[in-house]
Order: structure tokens, then C-alpha cells, then sequence
């Protein structure tokens, strides 16, 4: 029987993205073509197509899948809503590396939500009239330091990172 998520379907989809996963973290998208994920993976390519439409739509499933586990961490971590939130993040981030750069490398995505402390933060130190370009300054911020600490392989602690973090609020009055 042919059932949308049977256990060979899963089996053939885990392979395929595994096998993305870690082609990705060794090159562009661009260079990574079905013929070379199924190759690896040993798998038909008829099992990759029965799964995805191409390399893209094989890289939109997996940000998606990312985006919503990260977004799921941060809902049960209470992650960004005050600053032991973002140690909480910070560690996690760091226990996950290849995930995190991989969830980077996709596409240029925001991990950082605008938040209410973020809104709090802002309207403590800047007048409202362009609050939401401070908002959007600090999250922009955010990522990229987020993205430099990974490419340097987190060599600061979490606690560390919280430290940088909030200096930036530091001084504005």
C-alpha cells in the first residue's frame, strides 16, 4: 500500500536530505545536482523525484522544517523574551552548529524574532518615532553576530555572547 507517509517514503526522504545536508555544508546549492544526492545516498533517482521537484524544492522543505524546529525551541524555551532567553538560545545554538550554519547557508533568514522585551529594549533607549527601524537594526545585528560567533566556531561561550548582546544596550541614555 502506497500511504503519504509510510516508513520507506520516510526512510528515502531521511536519506536524501542527510545526504543534502552534508553536501551542502561543502558547497553552494548551485552545485549540488539530484544525480549527485542520489548517487551518495544510493537511491533511483525516481525516489528523489517522488519525494521532491528538484534540488529547490528539496532545500524549501528543509528550511521549513528548520525554521519550524527553531521556532518551536524558542516557543519552549521562552527564547528572546528576556536575557536568560537568549543564553538559552546561545547554548543551543552552540550544542547545534552544523544545524545552524546549514539553516544560514540555505537562504539569508532572520532566527530572530522581533519580541516584546526587543520592543521594551528598543523603546527604553530610543524615542518611538523609528522604533521599528531600531528593532530591525538590532535583530539584523543579532544575526550577524550569531553568524560570525558560527563561522568562528562558537568560541565564546554563551554567556560570553549574552555579554556582547547586551553591552549593545548599554550607554544609549
Amino acid at each position: 500500500m502506497n500511504t503519504p507517509n509510510n516508513k520507506r517514503k520516510r526512510d528515502s526522504q531521511e536519506k536524501i536530505e542527510k545526504t543534502f545536508l552534508q553536501l551542502i555544508q561543502k558547497k553552494n546549492i548551485t552545485e549540488i545536482s539530484v544525480s549527485t544526492i542520489c548517487e551518495i545516498a544510493k537511491l533511483n533517482r525516481s525516489t528523489f523525484y517522488a519525494n521532491y521537484i528538484d534540488v529547490y524544492d528539496l532545500v524549501e522543505k528543509i528550511k521549513n522544517r528548520m525554521a519550524e524546529e527553531f521556532a518551536e525551541f524558542q516557543i519552549s524555551n521562552n527564547s528572546g523574551q528576556n536575557p536568560s532567553g537568549y543564553l538559552n538560545m546561545f547554548k543551543h545554538i552552540k550544542e547545534n552548529q552544523i544545524f545552524f550554519k546549514t539553516y544560514f547557508k540555505l537562504e539569508d533568514i532572520s532566527i530572530s524574532p522581533i519580541t516584546q522585551h526587543d520592543t521594551d529594549m528598543a523603546k527604553k533607549y530610543y524615542d518611538n518615532e523609528y522604533i521599528d527601524y531600531h528593532i530591525e537594526f538590532f535583530r539584523a545585528g543579532l544575526n550577524a553576530i550569531i553568524k560570525k560567533w558560527l563561522n568562528n566556531n562558537c568560541k565564546e561561550t554563551p554567556e560570553e555572547m549574552v555579554k556582547i548582546i547586551t553591552s549593545e544596550y548599554k550607554n544609549k541614555n
